[in-house]
């Protein structure tokens, strides 16, 4: 994932600001659409506010995937880390308040991701290949702590009520707004997030300009296990309980975060990609809402047209991209 595209030779360059303010116009256009269709449903106050607060901890994930993709990795076993790092905030939450909430869920978020791009940068061994093998190691884990008589207590039981605060709106947009801001300078405004692009176009040139790649790809498994472990705990807080997961399963917890920046990849051109991340995770999450109240199915239908989204803005993202796609 480039970090910037600009366009071709010959091509028409588009104003980014209008190009943004004719985006939120067509979401407009079409949320009154959907709403119309819906019997005036779809806009309504509830309805707004749960579409919201559902697309607000994937929007994390997507932007730690922002991160992963620009230096030239993919980590299937997120939803597995998501999964262990959600079972560390009930717990410590549970016992702690707060406190344990937060801390658990981060820390162990990005223990996790570290230790995955560890095994990244000094394994020869291509990034998809091993995370599979991390997501089965992790899910063996989550199956293991909800069977245990030790572990069960403490990861199979619901985030007491109490600690729910964060996750309710508009707290939970405040909680984005300070990611947005915080993700947004270390992506675009700091050397980290220059090396980290430098380090995805080429690791030799990257080398010969001075870059640190190990120490650039650690950084980024440091930044990407924060992000994804602010996603468990808000994960948690939004499910209130979280189920353990095996046979690979925990990497559907990564698609509709991989469908949200990919959207994001595509409009990148006009619209820095950070920026793009939370309006693309209210697209997504409002076209499922919208699939529902039409009467597709949760389920089995709804990931079809997922996978198919997937495929549409990979192809589209992938327009242009000379040689061999990581």
């Amino acid at each position: 994932m480039q970090k910037n595209l600009t366009a071709g030779k010959g091509e028409k360059q588009t104003n980014p600001v209008l190009f943004f303010l004719l985006f939120i116009a067509v979401l407009a256009f079409v949320a009154v659409i959907i709403n119309i269709l819906t019997g005036g449903v779809f806009l309504e106050s509830k309805n707004v506010q749960a579409i919201l607060s559902a697309a607000i901890y994937p929007s994390f994930i997507a932007w730690g995937l922002c991160f992963l993709q620009a230096c030239g990795y993919t980590d299937l076993s997120i939803g597995g880390v998501v999964v262990l790092s959600s079972f560390a905030a009930c717990a410590f939450g549970n016992m702690f308040g707060y406190p344990g909430l937060i801390l658990g869920g981060v820390i162990t978020g990005t223990v996790l991701i570290f230790i995955n791009f560890n095994i990244f940068a000094f394994a020869k061994i291509p990034s998809w290949i091993a995370s599979i093998s991390l997501a089965m190691i992790y899910e063996a884990i989550s199956v293991f702590m909800r069977a245990n008589k030790t572990f069960r207590p403490h990861v199979d039981v619901e985030l007491d009520h109490s600690l729910r605060a964060i996750g309710q709106f508009p707290i939970n947009l405040v909680v984005l707004a300070i990611g947005f801001v915080i993700v947004y300078l270390l992506y675009n405004r700091t050397s980290i997030g220059q090396n980290i692009v430098a380090v995805g176009g080429n690791k030799n040139v990257a080398k010969s300009l001075g870059v640190n790649v190990t120490k650039t790809l650690l950084l980024v498994g440091l930044i990407c296990g924060v992000l994804i472990g602010v996603a468990s705990v808000l994960q948690e807080i939004f499910v209130a309980k979280t189920a353990a997961m095996a046979g690979l399963t925990s990497i559907q917890m990564v698609f509709k975060p991989l469908a949200i920046a990919l959207l994001a990849q595509i409009i990148q051109r006009w619209i820095n990609i950070i920026i793009a991340v939370p309006f693309c995770s209210l697209i997504i999450y409002g076209v499922f809402n919208a699939m529902a109240f039409f009467g597709i199915p949760s389920g089995t239908l709804q990931d079809v047209l997922l996978c198919v989204f997937l495929l549409a803005f990979g192809m589209v993202g992938q327009r242009g991209v000379k040689g061999v796609v990581k």
